[in-house]
Formats: structure tokens, sequence, C-alpha cells
């Protein structure tokens, strides 16, 4: 199975907000490569240690840039190893002006809300919270240890998601009353994308993952497969295939008992999907070999090809062109901010 990356994320303006990489730790040698400069009411100020861009007065640091395109660099280094020279550079400075948009955008409308003030209670975060796990099928307790798991810090979590509903609730005032989308425009959509609403045939399935300590080494490789042959002779032995997988499997699915939901063909890893595809309800599968270690696959459930009707997109169709409108709206909303902004970059030297 490809990696699970357990989405903590929220709708913040829809995907105006959301964060365009996932945030991690923050390093001691910021980034210090340059910005583009060319916007109308750009003015370059002398240079200070650190600061990326200032925003009518308030400094935006270099530390905020590295922290939100630290991890995408990180894995940029690992997948572009054998790639042209410059590469890596290009990517990073594309990855650099997409964060300092994320964060120029952040600042103007953050000082709106703080003149609207906006308070987001710890309530609705926790409300927030409860909701995202259930989400994912998880208790709240196992969704914040799938966070710690992943090495994110569960406050800065809860600080995102109170930031990011303020977000959202200062956006809904805005748009409120002046986004209308009918059932005729739902009717459109549906007869202009049929391809959309095609839906091919799907496994569900849930797994037991173990992972060697080191990836490609023999040793661990053999340790690995013997721990899960072993586990593989207890579930033949009738012992339970979830508290099994909740107890072992090194997925992020073990606290739901190795629950990875429908998926259709192409989303997994060959080796993984021609065994899923090939159980039937019930089965489970010998040990299956992966280039990151060993699977148990056990198939819960099957959906033969469909379509899906209107009556039955018809709601989901909506809230889609909705949410485009919303998006639409607060890029303009931002783009004027942004236009009527002080933005000062420091100068290059």
């Amino acid at each position: 199975m490809r990696n699970s990356i357990l989405s903590v994320s929220i709708l913040v303006c829809f995907v105006v907000f959301a964060a365009l990489f996932c945030p991690g730790c923050k390093s001691d040698d910021p980034n210090k490569s340059s910005v583009d400069e060319s916007e109308p009411n750009a003015v370059v100020e002398p240079q200070i240690e650190g600061v990326a861009v200032t925003v009518n007065g308030v400094n935006i640091l270099e530390s905020e840039v590295e922290e939100i395109i630290r991890p995408n660099l990180d894995r940029l280094a690992e997948k572009t190893k054998n790639a042209p020279p410059g590469t890596t550079e290009d990517y990073a400075e594309q990855f650099r002006q997409m964060a300092l948009e994320q964060l120029i955008r952040r600042a103007l409308l953050d000082a709106q809300i703080r003149q609207a003030k906006i308070v987001i209670s710890d309530l609705e975060v926790r409300n927030h919270i409860e909701k995202m796990a259930s989400s994912e099928g998880m208790s709240v307790a196992a969704f914040l240890d799938a966070i710690k798991r992943q090495g994110r810090s569960v406050e800065n979590v809860r600080r995102e998601i109170r930031a990011g509903l303020a977000r959202n609730q200062f956006m809904e005032a805005q748009w409120e009353g002046k986004i209308n989308v009918t059932e005729e425009d739902a009717k459109k959509y549906y007869e202009d994308n049929t391809e959309e609403f095609k839906v091919p045939e799907l496994v569900r399935a849930s797994h037991i993952l173990i992972q060697p300590e080191v990836i490609g080494d023999p040793n661990s490789m053999a340790k690995a497969k013997t721990k899960i042959e072993a586990l593989l002779a207890e579930i033949k032995g009738g012992a339970d295939f979830a508290e099994l997988a909740r107890a072992n499997s090194d997925c992020l699915s073990a606290p739901n008992g190795g629950n990875l939901d429908f998926f259709p063909r192409g989303k997994m890893t060959p080796p993984f999907e021609k065994a899923a595809f090939s159980l039937k309800v019930g089965e489970i599968s010998d040990v299956v070999t992966a280039d990151y270690g060993f699977h148990i696959i056990k198939v819960t459930d099957r959906k033969e090809p469909s379509t899906i009707s209107f009556e039955q997109a018809k709601e989901r169709i909506i809230e889609k062109l909705t949410e485009e409108k919303q998006i639409e709206f607060a890029n303009e909303y931002l783009e004027k901010l942004k236009a009527e902004a002080e933005i000062a970059y420091p100068s290059k030297t």
C-alpha cells in the first residue's frame, strides 16, 4: 500500500488557505533565496536579517517560510537524486514563492479577523477535532495519537484549526447572500461530466503492514518477514485480524483495525492491488511482499462497476459548485486586500 498520510488540514477558505505543504520542524538555517518583486505595490526595503517580507508593517520571517517548505524540500531531495543539475533549486524556489503567497494572504486576512474581533472557543476547536476524527473512522484519542506519530505537535494542530475556523467564519460573512447554485446548474454539470459519475470496481480491505527497520537491508527484511509470517499463522489459527492489526501494524490504519475502506484499481502498489482484487469477500491473503515491507490483506467487501444517478449526485454537485464559487470569491477578495496593502521585500544583497 502507498504510504498513508493522515490529513489534519481543515477547509480554510476552502483551498485558499489550506496548507500548501504539511508543516514540519523549524530549521536553524532558514532559506534565504530571493523573491519575485514585480508586484506593482511591492517596495524594496533595506535587508533585515531573517525577514522574508513585510505586510502592512508586519514582518513575515524566513523561519516561517522554511517551516512550510522544509518537509517538501526533504522529500524533493530524495526524489531528485538523479535529476539534472538545478532541478532541486528550481522546485525549491517555486515552493518558496507559493509559501510566501500563502503567508502574505494569511497575514492580510488575519488582520481583518482581528478587526472583526472574531474569537474561536476551545469548545469549537474540540468539536472540529471530533468531526475530523470521525471522518477518518477513528476515536479522538487515536486521531491525536496518529498526529503525534507523524511528528506533528497536537498543540500546533489545535492552533491551526482555531485560525482556520476564524478565517472560514470571516469569509462566510463576506460571501453571505452573494453565492447561489441552482439545481439547473447541478444538472448541467452532471450532463457535461458523465465520466465523473461512473464508479469503477471497488474493493474494501483491511491489512497488516510490517516494515523492516532498514528498508532494503537483508537482515531487517528477513526479520520483518518472520514477524508477519508469525502473525499470519495466528490469523489462520483463529486470531482476530483487526486486533492483530491494532497491536502490530506499522500503517496509520492500525488504530482502525487496518481498515483502508474502499479503493479502485490504480490506487495501491501493484503487488497489493493484485492480491486485493484477486480475493473474495472474507478471504485473507498470504504474505504480500512490497518494496517497503510485508502485508497481510483481508477483503471485507466489494462493489461492481456502476453509475451514480443525478439524484444521488445532486447534493454533492451543488456542494462542489458552491465551493468553487466560494474559492473564486475568496481569491478575488484577497487579491483586493493585497492590491491595497503595502508589501515590502528586503533588498537583495
